[in-house]
């Protein structure tokens, strides 16, 4: 099947066609189509799906058609318009109003997601807006005021601007709420409810979660309206295109065993998980140390920080990126080709979500799990969870 065959408009295809898209993955198979006629979705999805193009090709074609988009010269005149505006402030301007809104938990998944309305909306006229914390709020601040069709944000900043009068949300069509899972693990559920209270009565909702735990179907169940379920790649089923291998070490021996992997093969793209910030900050100190050039990320470094580092890997100026699990949500690399689980995960669930970084796309990749004798029930776990086992691998001489 074809993008073209999904009645996507031709402004559309054009971008899509530019990023060199030209088949359209499961989710979007199932997805656009239902986005397109209205209904609500209740999509379980992992990263790396493609589920954003499944909830942002809809919305921008939905958008341009229904509100006659705003064209270059229009998009100038608009801009003369604010100018006026902020010398006659008491004289009213046209602006555009918000009418999608897509909730997600962290700054780097905004950004990605916000980088997705650029690519596919280039055609359209229509103008979106990321908003995030972290950082002052003055450039987003200024965007909101000159008006933006489509809100990118995380629940924090998002609540924050509205109680300050810079979010009007009255006049929303579309509501996305993206890795719904996270969102509810990072304790933002008060934060959806609230903003939840400010929609108007009338809008489509697309959820999107890569797992379906009570509180999700609690959720779903309270927000969607006849909903129809998109499911792809259930969590329980680890990419095939991984092979999974396992190194049961002793904790204190783990640093020198991913030295030595890493040394053997600092070639590749490689991305460690760690259980806790502090330690992600010390792997990738002993990694430097040893010459080997890394970057960490975590939610204690700052926007800029992240940001630099993400942009280090993704050009391949750093092999070996250290992340948390919260963090490495907003990293995606289609070419990434090791994922090493320095720490195990709390859940077997987050081993999946981890393991799915790599081997995307019909490439090949490489899981590798360092276990400690403590960490072995985990093991049981996600053996149990995905029907596979994991290879044991003896630890280099």
């Amino acid at each position: 099947m074809t993008f073209k065959e999904l009645n996507i408009a031709d402004s559309l295809l054009k971008a899509i066609s530019e990023k060199g898209y030209h088949c359209p993955t499961p989710i979007q198979i199932q997805g656009i189509p239902v986005a397109l006629s209205g209904k609500d979705i209740l999509g379980i999805a992992q990263t790396g799906t493609g589920k954003t193009a499944a909830f942002a090709i809809p919305i921008l074609q939905h958008l341009s058609q229904n509100n006659a988009s705003f064209s270059v010269s229009q998009d100038t005149q608009e801009k003369k318009s604010f100018s006026r505006q902020e010398n006659n402030p008491g004289k009213k301007y046209r602006k555009r109003e918000i009418q999608a809104l897509i909730l997600t938990p962290t700054r780097e998944l905004a950004l990605q997601i916000g980088d997705s309305f650029t690519d596919y909306g280039k055609y359209t006229g229509l103008r979106h807006c990321v908003i995030f914390g972290g950082i002052k709020q003055l450039v987003q601040t200024t965007a909101l005021r000159r008006g933006v069709d489509i809100l990118v944000a995380t629940p924090g900043r998002l609540l924050d601007l509205m109680n300050q009068g810079f979010v009007d949300l009255s006049s929303l069509k579309h509501f996305v709420l993206d890795e719904a899972d996270r969102m509810l693990d990072m304790g933002f559920i008060n934060d959806i409810k609230r903003i939840l209270l400010k929609l108007p009565a009338q809008h489509q909702t697309l959820l999107f979660s890569a797992t379906m735990p009570q509180s999700i179907a609690a959720l779903s169940a309270s927000i969607l309206k006849k909903p129809v379920r998109v499911e792809v790649n259930p969590v329980s089923s680890p990419v095939d295109t991984v092979e999974q291998c396992i190194y049961f070490v002793e904790k204190m021996k783990k640093k020198n065993l991913l030295v030595q992997l890493l040394g053997q093969d600092i070639k590749k793209s490689v991305l460690v998980f760690s259980r806790t910030k502090h330690g992600a900050d010390n792997i990738a100190r002993s990694l430097s140390k040893e010459g080997i050039r890394t970057e960490s990320i975590h939610g204690n470094k700052s926007q800029g920080q992240r940001q630099r580092a993400l942009n280090a890997f993704k050009s391949g100026k750093v092999k070996v990126m250290v992340a948390t699990d919260i963090a490495a949500r907003g990293i995606d690399i289609d070419r990434l080709e090791m994922v090493i689980n320095y720490d195990l995960p709390d859940t077997a669930e987050t081993y999946v979500h981890r393991i799915g970084r790599t081997g995307r796309a019909g490439n090949t990749g490489t899981a590798l799990t360092f276990c400690s004798p403590d960490e072995k029930v985990m093991v049981k776990e996600i053996q149990k969870l995905t029907g596979k086992k994991l290879r044991p691998v003896c630890i280099p001489a």
